[in-house]
């Protein structure tokens, strides 16, 4: 079994190499990050990699939940040892504050003071009454971009509702497309928004008010409404239904290809992802198989959009891809022009994806706690400015001192009584 990153060409290393040492377009800003959990942290994480200093401002007594979430480093639970959290938060640094306390909301206004972004994922209200809101902040900072990320907005009847991407793909109608048309729905198998819609759509929109604020002069509130970002996803389906259509869940069909599914092939849970669009992917999947008499009939191949034609297709198709591996059938429908991929599970998409070991996407980074652990890589790449991770995630407060100390310019005598108080840690 080769490691993560083996195999990669010298292109792909001396682009990391440049990566490294190449100017990053976000030095200079730094964010207040109020985030925790999954779509915050993940919005700000891509700031941090590409030169942003981002201060996550935790609690010791209300840690943020993914840091106690699996995977633990080789399984042991531990406020330091969660692969999840690492991931969310690498090139960050973390400092704790008890926000509740005085002393502590004049920290965290202070630093406030020395940022460009202050970014929350609280439900509405929760910063006002910490003293932190938007009107309290531009007070201190009158160009800060402030973004906050409730659940389904600062107004409405549900504006108090609170939720995780489960619940917002739920709302959002995401989980009722996902399944089969006669079972309930089952899901993504993720927390979706947490991941794609509501942090990139986020991170979008501070990127452009940081660009207007460079032109103007001028901050920006943001309120990114999460239930709202994550029907974007779903555009299609409210498409069909404005025109008065009942979308239905399609489990792995498409509209418009036939086969498209997942199916079976030799050893235990092996599987090829295949999808045919045109006549001639339709061709080149029977050419692969060897042309089996049922890939000359009319109504598999010209009515995909009869679902008992589909449900026959699908039958006939697995008789015939059970015998094959599942990469060497990939392999040769790729190079016959018909879209196909192995299922992959973690394992196989660590240390056996050609594709992403190619392209070095997996990162090693050396944590304190955990040791040497692996970190996705950036999936996008700019030519001229890109970016890297540029350290592991923090430890729970610490960097503390250090911004507290060398960043606010308090003096060491002051926060040894406050974090002998608890209000900073």
């Amino acid at each position: 079994m080769r490691p993560p990153g083996a195999g990669r060409d010298v292109r792909t290393e001396v682009r990391r190499e440049q990566s490294l040492t190449a100017a990053l377009p976000l030095e200079g800003v730094r964010v207040a990050d109020f985030t925790w959990v999954g779509a915050g942290p993940f919005l700000t994480k891509p700031l941090a990699d590409h030169g942003a200093d981002v201060i996550k401002v935790e609690s010791r007594t209300r840690t943020d939940p993914i840091r106690s979430m699996v995977p633990f480093r080789d399984g042991k639970p531990g406020t330091d040892r969660s692969g999840y959290f690492a991931n969310r938060n690498s090139s960050k640094r973390s400092m704790c504050l008890d926000l509740k306390h005085p002393e502590g909301r004049r920290v965290a206004l202070d630093l406030i003071a020395r940022s460009n972004v202050v970014a929350n994922n609280f439900t509405p209200g929760t910063m006002d009454r910490l003293g932190l809101g938007y009107d309290a902040v531009r007070e201190i900072r009158p160009d800060i971009v402030y973004l906050e990320m409730p659940m389904q907005g600062a107004s409405g009847p549900h504006r108090d509702f609170r939720g995780y991407g489960l619940t917002i793909a739920a709302a959002g109608g995401l989980l009722g497309l996902s399944g089969y048309p006669d079972r309930p729905p089952v899901g993504t198998g993720t927390n979706y928004p947490d991941h794609v819609p509501n942090p990139l759509h986020g991170a979008v929109a501070v990127l452009a008010a940081l660009r207007n604020r460079q032109h103007t002069g001028q901050g920006e509130y943001i309120e990114l409404a999460q239930l709202e970002s994550t029907v974007n996803a779903i555009g299609p389906a409210l498409l069909a239904a404005s025109a008065g259509h009942q979308p239905e869940r399609m489990a792995n069909d498409d509209v418009v290809a036939a086969p498209h599914g997942v199916y079976p092939c030799s050893g235990a849970d092996s599987w090829c992802a295949i999808a045919v669009f045109t006549n001639s992917q339709w061709s080149g999947l029977s050419r692969v198989l060897g042309t089996p008499a049922w890939a000359g009939r009319a109504d598999l191949a010209d009515e995909p959009g009869r679902r008992s034609s589909r449900r026959e297709l699908d039958d006939l198709l697995a008789s015939e891809t059970k015998s094959w591996d599942a990469d060497d059938l990939a392999a040769a429908l790729a190079d016959a022009g018909v879209p196909a991929s192995p299922v992959r599970d973690a394992d196989g998409v660590l240390n056996h994806d050609p594709q992403l070991q190619a392209r070095g996407h997996w990162v090693r980074l050396d944590h304190p706690v955990m040791g040497p652990s692996v970190y996705d890589g950036i999936p996008y790449r700019l030519s001229r400015t890109p970016g890297h991770l540029r350290g592991p995630a923090p430890l729970l407060g610490g960097d503390s001192r250090a911004v507290c100390v060398e960043l606010l310019g308090m003096d060491e005598k002051t926060y040894e009584a406050l974090a002998e108080e608890g209000v900073i840690g």
